[in-house]
Formats: C-alpha cells, structure tokens, sequence
C-alpha cells in the first residue's frame, strides 16, 4: 500500500501526471492560514454545484473562523455537509474514487485524505422495463444507477436478513458487482461459490451484467442457465425463493441464480394473476416449445423418409403442394428458416418505426413472391410461419437462442435418418438437460429429481394459500414462507 505525500502540491501534480493532464481534472488549491487544502473531482462524473455548495462553502466557512487553524483536518472532515464521508490514506485508491464521481479533499500535512460523494447524475430515472411488457404488476423498473437498483429491491424487501455483499470487478473498471440475497434462506455453498468465482474473475473490464455470465458457469448449454431480469419485483420474489440476485453497475440487467428449465416457461406476473389463468399460459408455453422444436422437422422427416407413417390423402395434397418445387425438402425449411431468423434480428436491431415495415414486407410479400415463384411450397411456409409464431411465445433471448440451436439440431437429424434421427435427438436432449446443474442444482428440478411439494408451482401453479413452502431443490433453510418459521 502506498501512502499518499503529504503536500497538496505534490499530490495534485501526482494525479495530473496519472492522467496526462485530462481536460475533465479539475483541482483547486484554497489557503486557510499557512495550511494548503487540495479539492479535486471529475468534471465529467461530479457534480460541480455540490463540490461548490457543499465542500468550497463548508472551507470558506473554517478560513472565518481562526480558533481552528490548530486541528485542520479534523475540523474540516466535521464540517464538511455531506451525508457520505469517509477517509484513505492509500493514494492508489484516488483514481477509483475519482472516476466514480467522489470529490478528494487534501490537507498539508494529514495522511488521510477526505472522500467526499459528489456523483452527477448521469443515469436515466427509473422507467417502465423495455424488453419484458408489463400487463400486470409494479411499472418500475431496475436503471443504470447502482444506488438507486439496491434501494428498490430494499423498498419492496423490508429485513434486516436482506444481505448485500460489494464487490469489484474488472481491473481497469473497478466495475461494482452486489450480492444480493436472505442470509436466512439462501445456500450458503451455493453463495460461496458464486464468491470465488468472482474474485477469480482476472478481466480488464465488465461492462455488462453478460459480461460475468460466462464465468458463473463450467458446464456450457444452448439452454440458459442464468435468468436476467429489468424487474424489481421479479428480483425480489426469486430472492425469498431463496435465489440470489446480482446487481452490477452500470447495467439495468440483474443476474438471478441459480436456475431450472421451469423458471423459463414462467413470468414475473404469474403471481399476480389468477391460478387458471397462469396455468393456461404455462401449457401454452409447453406446446408452443414442442410445436417450435419438432414440426419443422417431422415435415422434412414425412416427407423424406416415413411417408407411410401418414394417411394418403395428406400424403397426397403435400406431394401436390411440391409439384414444381426444383429444391428438396430440407433446404427448403433451411431458406425459410433462415429468412425468418434473418427477418427478426432486423426487427429487433432496427428502429421501432422501421421494425413492422419489414415484418410486413419480408412476411407477406417476400413469401407469398416465393410460392408464386414455385421456389417453395404453400406448405413449408405454413409450418415455417407456425414454428417461427410459436418461438416468439418466449420473451428471454437466450432460451430462445437454445430453441433456435435444437431446431436445427432436430433438422438436421430429420434430414439424414428421418424419425428415427428425430427421437434419437429428443433423448439427447433429455440427457443433455439432465446433466446440467446450476451450483448444484439440477436443471430438470423438480422433476429430476422428482420433488412433490416443489410440483405445486412447476408447469400448474396452485393457489397461493396453498404453497406453503419455497422450493426445496434450491435449499433446506427455512423453507416455511407461510403458516410457520423454520418448519419441515
């Protein structure tokens, strides 16, 4: 650890010199006395009306007063108006505090120096989340602001069990990364782990919360294993499930884990709505997934390879359909498929008054051009458009990044062994799935392994006065959340 000087002069030349002389520096050398006092801030990440109204003022205030010439520094550190306040004597620790929006007060002859939070506002304030439309349930939504994150999880999670662990990450951002969790409930192996990981995390910068995703996790999948969410409430009802939220700065995207495949197929509202109605959207949800994994490859498969696993008359109106298609079967699901992928990254990379523009152009017109050009059959663009309609039932990306790769998985094997590819598929995929845990929690749970009591907000969610208990393949701490503490 290095000391810094104690001479003003000295130290403000020193941090110059550590940022070639940036234009966004600025210092200010005040007298009180014989005594110099050094103020120095950001310009780009400080407020300077609160460097003024609040530092500059409270010094101006100690030079009237000549009884406290004596006792600088700690008269200073008590008068200064600051609702933050604290102290280092480490000279490498200015550029952090600095670039994080602190004002540095130095005094001659102290080996402390004075940390002063003075951030400007350089965030936008709290709004409606963007990519998970709110039908029913709070309107607010997490912001790039550290602070103002940890206080809407604090606002709706009012115990002192509600931990927060600050670490940082990232050697040259310095990147604020918070645990969240209930000392209480959640696992502390689960916790420990996610910890280690973190420190070991040698990087020169996070940026993002998907920057730290990829380190959380050994075993790679398709299917995500780490839920992201711009919702509070969300948050903070995984977190009384027992799960643990990271919070990273800068970001509005806060990381949930760990995860099973359930927690995909459900919403943040599910608990706001009706049991029956949650319980129709999840079957939904579950159709929809097999409809959008299989059916373009059954219909490469019964039209390739087990034609006589249909009856002859449908048999006899897809080979109708094709006539005069010059393209096999297989590039021709691959040409559509890729135009609909093709279709929705534009939607979803260009401007909103563009999106719909293309939608309409590349669905209808582009599609029906192809069948009246005989470069693809009414047919294919039937089961294209049910797959591609299916797949947008799921609002996380990355789990339908994962549906996207099994389809063509699924494709392919339909391609070269027909049906027989397909279910041979299907059971790698099961095992695959099964493998997987998230810090030691399996992916398939409840599942498999198979736990009765977690079945009640699996795929069919009972009423709410009759979950008695969080789910127990997260962990065994006090699993009661109503009816009783510390029960089992």
């Amino acid at each position: 650890m290095e000391k810094s000087p104690k001479n003003v002069n000295e130290i403000i030349e020193n941090i110059k010199k550590l940022y070639g002389k940036s234009s966004d520096l600025k210092t200010r050398i005040m007298n009180i006395g014989k005594t110099n006092i050094g103020i120095l801030f950001m310009e780009s990440s400080s407020s300077g009306s609160d460097v003024s109204d609040f530092i500059i003022k409270s010094t101006y205030f100690i030079s009237k007063n000549t009884k406290i010439f004596s006792n600088l520094y700690n008269n200073l550190k008590n008068s200064i108006f600051a609702s933050q306040l604290s102290t280092t004597n480490n000279f490498e620790e200015f550029p952090y505090y600095l670039s994080s929006g602190f004002t540095i007060v130095i005094v001659d002859g102290s080996d402390e120096a004075i940390i002063l939070e003075t951030r400007a506002t350089l965030d936008r304030g709290v709004s409606e989340a963007t990519s998970e439309p709110i039908l029913r349930g709070p309107k607010d939504s997490f912001t790039e602001n550290h602070s103002k994150n940890l206080g809407l999880v604090r606002k709706r999670i009012k115990d002192s069990n509600l931990w927060i662990e600050d670490m940082k990450v990232g050697v040259r951002t310095q990147t604020k990364v918070s645990l969240i969790y209930l000392n209480d409930v959640a696992d502390k192996k689960c916790l420990n782990k996610i910890k280690k990981i973190l420190k070991q995390i040698n990087v020169d910068g996070i940026l993002d919360s998907g920057n730290i995703r990829e380190y959380l996790l050994k075993k790679k999948s398709s299917f995500p294993q780490i839920l992201s969410t711009e919702r509070p409430d969300f948050a903070c009802q995984s977190i009384l499930n027992g799960k643990i939220v990271l919070i990273v700065e800068n970001t509005p995207f806060v990381l949930i884990l760990p995860n099973v495949f359930t927690d995909f197929i459900h919403t943040s509202e599910d608990e706001y709505q009706k049991p029956a109605n949650v319980n129709f959207t999840r079957v939904l949800k579950i159709i929809a997934l097999i409809i959008t994994l299989f059916t373009p490859a059954i219909y490469i498969a019964i039209t390739t390879f087990d034609q006589t696993v249909v009856p002859d008359e449908l048999l006899i109106s897809l080979a109708v359909q094709r006539e005069g298609v010059p393209f096999p079967t297989f590039f021709e699901v691959i040409l559509l498929m890729a135009i609909f992928e093709i279709l929705r990254e534009s939607d979803v990379r260009s401007p909103a008054n563009m999106g719909a523009s293309m939608s309409i152009v590349g669905a209808l017109i582009l599609g029906q051009a192809a069948v009246d050009a005989g470069i693809v059959s009414p047919i294919a663009v039937i089961v294209i458009a049910i797959t591609s309609i299916c797949s947008l039932i799921f609002t996380d990306v990355d789990f339908m990044n994962g549906i996207r790769t099994w389809r063509f998985i699924f494709i392919l094997s339909a391609t070269f062994f027909g049906i027989i590819g397909i279910i041979a598929s299907g059971l790698i995929l099961v095992l695959k799935l099964s493998s997987l845990d998230a810090f030691g929690v399996p992916f398939l749970a409840p599942f498999s392994p198979l736990i009765t009591e977690s079945q009640k907000n699996s795929i069919i969610r009972f009423p709410l006065p009759k979950i008695f208990k969080r789910p127990e393949y997260l962990n065994d701490n006090d699993i009661i959340k109503q009816g009783g503490q510390n029960e089992k």
